[in-house]
């Protein structure tokens, strides 16, 4: 395949109902901490179940959507499970913690369902390995560059005194464009491979795919939802703009990281294990030291920039290898393994933070480094294989 060729109008329905999924969504996540921390009064550990609760569940509906597709078609799974995120719309009608805590992870899970769907229905559109890495960049870039965008207007509505409910309404419109574009896809092509009928590969796991698993799950445990940062800046620097700010930042380096890796990756484990969770590693112990030594805005913003960069290496190389080990007709089976492996992680790592967090940020940061160091720790140990 030619430079630039995987950009098909499909390629871009599926990158655009990204686009408007994360400019929806990652508003909603970006003031969720405040709206429950800070206006519901809930305390911290309550938001640490919150997003558990969110991401543990999640993890086998993520399993279970991907090989449900692979039986019914990923075009239905994604469509129907992107139609119910708005329930994160609705968190701003919530009178209480419970009451706001069940529409997060209900959301959460409606975007878990639909998420293995939508990375095979790009797998299928894309079936070079070089393209596909590039087109996973591309997907990352939309996805998050959406974020950038929904960061940037909580800030200049919050700024404006729009109130948080008012600002959750609001995602209903982009939530909504997203699942149109996905229901606009031409029908889907026949995966590569599909029709050969059972191969060695396909009966026998690589163990290059149980290893990446073993380092995506263990990466989740050390891996925190960012409203922990957010309330470290807001408290810190005493201003709700500037804790969304730091979201803002970390998502707009994640999107450009992404999209520069993807066209120039190798395809290795070694690049994901350093680049990918080594980087997060660094990120999360930079943020510890800068809490403890009482750091200002800008000691704490650059560490999250460095989890920025982990994230855009991540998300674009987890998806990429696993396209390129697990047989076509398993595809959905394969992607759904990712997601429910990380999710499995984020369940653990949110309840611990929020634990640890309540004690002081800096165990809870610290925490999050030292598993990190594990998780690349297993990738860098691989034997080599070409």
């Amino acid at each position: 395949m030619q430079r630039d060729e995987w950009r098909t109008p499909d390629v871009w329905k599926i990158a655009g109902s990204a686009f408007f999924a994360d400019l929806g969504y990652q508003a909603v996540l970006a003031i969720f901490p405040l709206f429950l921390v800070l206006s519901l009064k809930a305390p911290v550990w309550v938001y640490g179940l919150a997003m558990a609760l969110a991401y543990g569940p999640g993890s086998l509906i993520a399993w279970w959507g991907g090989r449900v597709g692979d039986r019914v078609g990923h075009r239905r799974i994604a469509v129907l499970g992107n139609s119910l995120i708005p329930l994160l719309s609705l968190i701003g009608l919530s009178a209480t913690p419970p009451m706001a805590v069940a529409l997060m992870a209900g959301g959460w899970w409606a975007r878990n369902f639909r998420t293995p769907s939508r990375r095979v229905l790009l797998v299928h559109r894309v079936q070079d390995p070089a393209a596909q890495r590039a087109a996973f960049g591309f997907l990352h870039a939309l996805d998050v560059g959406g974020g950038v965008l929904a960061g940037l207007g909580v800030i200049a509505l919050v700024a404006s005194h729009w109130s948080l409910s008012a600002i959750f309404l609001l995602t209903l419109l982009p939530l909504v464009a997203s699942t149109l574009l996905l229901t606009m896809l031409g029908p889907e092509p026949p995966p590569r491979g599909a029709g050969a009928g059972p191969t060695a590969s396909a009966a026998t796991p690589d163990p290059r795919v149980q290893r990446l698993l073993w380092a995506a799950g263990l990466y989740g445990f050390s891996s925190y939802n960012l409203g922990f940062p957010i309330l470290t800046l807001a408290q810190h620097t005493r201003s709700n703009a500037l804790g969304v700010t730091s979201y803002v930042v970390f998502l707009g380096v994640s999107a450009l990281v992404g999209w520069l890796y993807g066209q120039r990756s190798q395809g290795r484990l070694g690049e994901l294990g350093v680049l990918g969770y080594g980087a997060a590693a660094v990120g999360s112990a930079a943020l510890a030291a800068a809490v403890a030594l009482h750091g200002g805005f800008w000691a704490l913003i650059l560490p999250v920039a460095a989890l920025g960069f982990a994230l855009g290496v991540i998300e674009t190389a987890e998806p990429a290898l696993v396209a390129q080990w697990v047989p076509a007709p398993r595809g959905g089976g394969g992607m759904g393994a990712l997601t429910a492996a990380r999710s499995l992680g984020l369940f653990a790592a949110n309840v611990v933070m929020g634990v640890l967090y309540h004690v002081t940020p800096v165990a809870a940061y610290g925490y999050a480094a030292a598993v990190a160091v594990l998780a690349a720790g297993i990738l860098l140990s691989a034997p080599s294989r070409r």
